[in-house]
């Protein structure tokens, strides 16, 4: 077995529920999404998964489904490292918007190249002062230069990727195994990398949330293998179900 890194997309929010796009959108876990990150921390428990460090975006429901984890996994304990270049990618003037009724307008082609291309921006918010209230909470203290109006998922890896080069990667060549509690974007943007997968078929790619991805890395950090943690048949239903999020009107 090589060294672990074991990635969580955090449980479903609020807005997940509503069907919602999210983005930097600082909402909350839904009661669902609270037993997910506890059903999370007894799996890695059960299965003897340790950590001493862990990573979470800067939003509430990253870092919330990380202390649900640890608490289960009797780490509250450990120090946790936050930072915004883990955040969901900024979906601009999609955000707050239902999927749905985004598609019944723009027609599901192009919500489907907002949703899963690899460097198409949704729509920019107008205004990208520090005042709109979707784009990020003031206490973050970000540089303007920081504050996007969208992103693409390119974007997203682009300011994900050197901190993982500074911080986690680092962390991971220590030795212990690493949690990073993050989204599906900022995850794709991960796992795309690690995987080396072509810009098209990153489009395939979805996470479903609360379900523990494990990857075993060699010593320089190239996957040998990766794989959910949980039943076979809940994980498969999970993955479909955020493939088809969206995709029709109600």
């Amino acid at each position: 077995m090589g060294t672990q890194l074991i990635l969580l997309r955090h449980g479903e929010s609020v807005w997940n529920q509503e069907n919602r796009f999210t983005g930097w959108a600082d909402v909350d876990l839904s009661p669902v999404g609270i037993i997910e990150a506890q059903m999370a921390g007894k799996i890695l428990r059960d299965n003897g998964y340790s950590f001493d460090h862990a990573y979470a975006s800067r939003l509430k429901r990253g870092i919330r489904t990380l202390r649900i984890v640890l608490d289960e996994m009797e780490l509250k304990h450990i120090p946790i490292s936050q930072t915004w270049r883990l955040n969901e990618r900024h979906y601009g003037a999609l955000q707050g918007l239902n999927k749905a009724e985004t598609v019944a307008r723009f027609g599901e082609a192009q919500v489907l190249l907002w949703r899963r291309s690899y460097d198409i921006r949704p729509p920019g918010l107008v205004d990208t002062g520090s005042g709109y209230a979707l784009a990020y909470p003031k206490s973050w203290k970000l540089n303007d230069q920081d504050i996007p109006s969208s992103e693409s998922l390119k974007d997203t890896q682009e300011r994900l990727l050197p901190y993982w080069h500074r911080y986690i990667a680092p962390k991971i060549r220590s030795g212990l195994p690493v949690i990073i509690s993050a989204h599906g974007n900022s995850l794709r943007a991960l796992v795309k990398y690690l995987d080396d997968i072509s810009d098209m078929n990153i489009a395939d790619l979805n996470i479903p949330t609360g379900l523990p991805l494990v990857y075993e890395l060699d010593s320089a950090l190239k996957p040998i293998k990766n794989y959910y943690l949980g039943d076979p048949n809940e994980i498969r239903k999970a993955i479909e179900g955020v493939a088809n999020q969206g995709m029709s009107a109600p």
